[in-house]
């Protein structure tokens, strides 16, 4: 069964269209499906017209929020309550066409675990193409997961990637990437991108802001999310190290100064090297205290990923051979 996750808010306009249209899909290509629709806190009627449609057809399945808690939380509510092998995303402005759920299933029927939409043709301003290009090539750059289109909202996943995996914040768009992270394969499909007609966007100039913030957390994650102290560590040792290194220089020219003045190379005391006179003095103690934390900020973290570990799995397993009917050794 394919289980397709809708993520609705302040979208009246959009969900009767929406449902026709995945339902002529289903009966076109005899697909056994589940509609997930998840109101992140609507001041619409959103949630009244999904309690209608419910009512008219058993394959819906609704969960409403109490308040809008983003769309990575709407997202983890519906994936919570997929009962299919296979979990679908569309957002719900219409913008995604069903037509190329067919498409996305054949694909899966390959080794691929994530297949995300690449909307090669966008029907939308300017000034929210260009910056969402540049921001998705620097994703793939960064996570060396190659796809055009990161933020595309139609994707499809096999159920069990969300076993392994939680989502907070904004990290939805990053789905692909924390499952490559674990091993899982993925693919890419160009899919149309149709204009909106109903509503409007959901996204401004901030979405790109804390998508880039969400991408440093994301390359942490994936990167050192295991071994952190590799990361805090080599900053901190180098920042220790510069702030050493300063200060044997500054001991040094303080020692050599006061050599030369006692053995009477030199005379005059204004000769001599005074720390105190030297604003680098400062800053070398700074560096040395900075990498001391950082040092210290990275040993920490190995310790609570330590504790983490008792109780979870940092690695994932594909398939076993007759792993359940070992025999315990003597």
């Amino acid at each position: 069964m394919l289980s397709i996750v809708i993520p609705v808010y302040n979208e009246e306009g959009s969900l009767v269209q929406l449902h026709r249209e995945i339902c002529e899909v289903a009966a076109t290509h005899d697909l056994e499906i589940e509609v997930i629709f998840v109101d992140d806190g609507s001041r619409d009627r959103s949630w009244e017209i999904i309690e209608t449609l419910a009512r008219d057809d058993t394959r819906i399945r609704a969960i409403r929020f109490r308040r809008n808690f983003g769309k990575a939380a709407a997202l983890n509510a519906g994936f919570e309550a997929a009962q299919g092998e296979l979990v679908m995303t569309m957002d719900a402005d219409l913008q995604d066409n069903p037509e190329e759920i067919p498409e996305f299933l054949k694909m899966m029927e390959t080794s691929l675990d994530v297949v995300s939409g690449w909307k090669q043709v966008r029907h939308d301003p300017w000034h929210k193409v260009f910056p969402s290009r540049c921001f998705n090539g620097m994703v793939s750059w960064l996570t060396g997961v190659k796809l055009h289109d990161h933020n595309c909202g139609m994707k499809i996943y096999r159920r069990r990637i969300f076993d392994e995996i939680t989502l907070y914040g904004e990290l939805h768009r990053f789905i692909p990437v924390l499952a490559a992270a674990r091993g899982y394969t993925v693919g890419e499909k160009v899919v149309q991108h149709r204009p909106r007609t109903h509503g409007h966007s959901k996204y401004g100039f901030n979405r790109f802001l804390k998508g880039f913030l969400d991408l440093i957390t994301v390359k942490f994650i994936t990167g050192y999310g295991q071994r952190p102290q590799h990361l805090m560590g080599t900053f901190g040792l180098t920042s220790f190290g510069l702030g050493t290194l300063g200060l044997v220089v500054y001991a040094a020219c303080w020692f050599f100064t006061r050599l030369l003045y006692y053995t009477g190379l030199i005379q005059d005391q204004a000769s001599l090297f005074y720390l105190k006179d030297h604003p680098g003095t400062i800053f070398y103690v700074a560096l040395m205290f900075l990498g001391a934390q950082l040092i210290s900020v990275g040993i920490i973290a190995e310790l609570f990923i330590s504790y983490q570990n008792r109780r979870s799995k940092d690695y994932s397993i594909r398939e076993t051979i007759a792993l359940d009917n070992r025999t315990p050794m003597e």
